[in-house]
């Protein structure tokens, strides 16, 4: 079985149990080099054949995975954060099933969950977002005219933003050209969760600002919106004695 593991943010002990389990039974790891805490590696078997995928092309992954099936081994694709979210998994789960190799996927902790915990935020705040956006500027990936930052920015709901922090000036131009003002709390998360996870509070006016004097250009995700550093918010209905709800009736109508 090949089974494709997301790694989480970068901690060794932020994967999950049952990836933590997958990696203990694998004969093969293929690890997505730099973006995968090697602490992690530590699990596996003494034996267990390692690959970085750094250096590997899609048809040398292809390769490696068939391979392991062929001989009856158990292979782990240690992807970084959760695989589903820029980690180009697509294309080789694709070809797997074009070869007929069964496969299964293990979720992972992705960075912006990370970034969250880094500082003790909630991005679905009642009274000023209910909405997380995730995504990312184009670079040498492009990105769907739909999808362009100005067009997101508009909703000024939470952002996640990926892949973008060589690009804080052009960021920060384009998210305020598309709505958020200048003033909006923003923050720069460095590698969260690794032991050199550097977290910086900003503005969305003064991103570009924050990353240079921080030396912050690649590695980070860009926190953005109201709910980053909140002035108000409205309490929950879920703990909110006066709201009923499936498990619990509303105290005023005990009283």
């Amino acid at each position: 079985m090949i089974s494709f593991v997301g790694a989480g943010p970068g901690a060794a002990d932020l994967i999950t149990v049952r990836g933590k389990r997958l990696l203990e039974e694998a004969d093969v790891v293929i690890y997505a080099g730099s973006l995968v805490n090697p602490e992690l590696l530590s699990y596996a078997k003494k034996d267990a054949a390692l690959y970085n995928s750094a250096k590997m092309t899609l048809e040398e992954l292809t390769d490696v995975m068939c391979r392991a099936h062929q001989e009856g081994l158990n292979a782990v694709r240690l992807h970084s954060g959760e695989p589903s979210i820029y980690g180009a998994v697509r294309e080789q789960m694709d070809r797997l099933r074009e070869l007929g190799i069964p496969y299964e996927s293990c979720p992972g902790v992705s960075a912006c969950f990370g970034a969250a915990a880094a500082l003790n935020l909630e991005y679905t705040l009642p009274g000023v977002t209910q909405t997380l956006i995730i995504t990312r500027m184009e670079g040498r990936t492009p990105v769907p005219e739909e999808e362009k930052i100005e067009k997101l920015a508009a909703h000024r709901s939470s952002m996640a933003i990926y892949l973008s922090s060589g690009m804080l000036e052009q960021l920060s131009e384009r998210l305020m050209a598309g709505g958020y003002p200048a003033d909006t709390p923003a923050a720069l998360v460095y590698k969260a969760t690794w032991p050199e996870e550097q977290k910086i509070l900003c503005t969305v006016g003064t991103l570009g600002e924050a990353g240079a004097s921080n030396g912050i250009d690649h590695s980070a995700v860009v926190l953005v919106g109201d709910a980053v550093k909140p002035d108000s918010y409205l309490r929950s209905g879920l703990y909110d004695p006066y709201f009923s709800h499936g498990f619990r009736s509303s105290k005023m109508s005990s009283e």
